[in-house]
């Protein structure tokens, strides 16, 4: 039975990925993205919905609407993406490995909705796109981005990179804790089975835009390091 339903959900979620890029690339083309933003998110959770997987959100409130914010999450599978997009609070866009905007139509989708490319093996290259990612936090755009960099292979959370607690510092916005759970049981790296899981996105206590300029890089690592950890629940 597992073996019919990971089929089902690779067919129609394959299909549904397809329609959901084809219809925002469109949209993008014809308006601003902050009107086809609210099509895009329920497009993200509509592919929840016809896999038959349970979404629940927590902590929603503690997220200042109207203020751009940094949003900071663990990385455990490839639905990490549509989950963050479709269930963030806001218009909300990503920092995503370079590779994937040259990916077939999901690249052309990735790229006019304005996510920001990252070269996660060039250290020059990464700071050019936190320089693009302060800019666009600058102009009022909220952002996430995943400081382990790569998929978790086996729950637990990787060493996070650094220069995401730089852009938090420079950037002067809120930083968000997000802990993503359920994730590692529904698809983990390596394997082609999707299992039946119910996912919880949790979003935790916000350092404030003021709190985040008096820690140290060290500092505002360990203290989100411990918040995503604590929002994480275990099978």
């Amino acid at each position: 039975m597992s073996v019919i339903s990971s089929l089902y959900r690779w067919i129609v979620g394959a299909l549904y990925t397809v329609m959901l890029c084809v219809v925002v690339v469109v949209l993008s083309l014809v308006l601003p993205a902050r009107s086809y933003d609210p099509v895009f998110k329920a497009l993200m959770r509509g592919l929840f919905k016809v896999l038959f997987i349970r979404v629940e959100v927590r902590g929603a409130q503690r997220v200042r609407a109207g203020t751009p914010s940094l949003f900071m999450a663990n990385h455990v599978s490839i639905f990490d993406p549509p989950l963050l997009g479709g269930f963030l609070p806001g218009m909300v866009r990503g920092i995503e490995w370079a590779p994937h905007f040259r990916v077939p139509l999901y690249g052309m989708l990735i790229r006019r909705v304005g996510n920001i490319p990252i070269d996660r093996d060039s250290t020059f290259a990464s700071l050019g796109s936190m320089r693009q990612a302060q800019g666009r936090l600058a102009e009022g755009e909220s952002l996430v981005i995943l400081p382990e960099a790569h998929r978790t292979t086996d729950g637990s959370l990787r060493h996070f990179k650094r220069l995401p607690f730089l852009l938090a510092r420079q950037a002067g916005v809120d930083l968000v804790p997000v802990g993503l759970s359920g994730l590692f049981g529904l698809h983990r790296k390596g394997s082609w089975r999707i299992r039946h899981s119910r996912l919880t996105l949790s979003i935790g206590e916000v350092i404030p835009a003021d709190q985040v300029a008096s820690l140290s890089v060290d500092e505002l690592w360990r203290i989100t390091r411990q918040r995503i950890e604590s929002l994480i629940e275990r099978p």
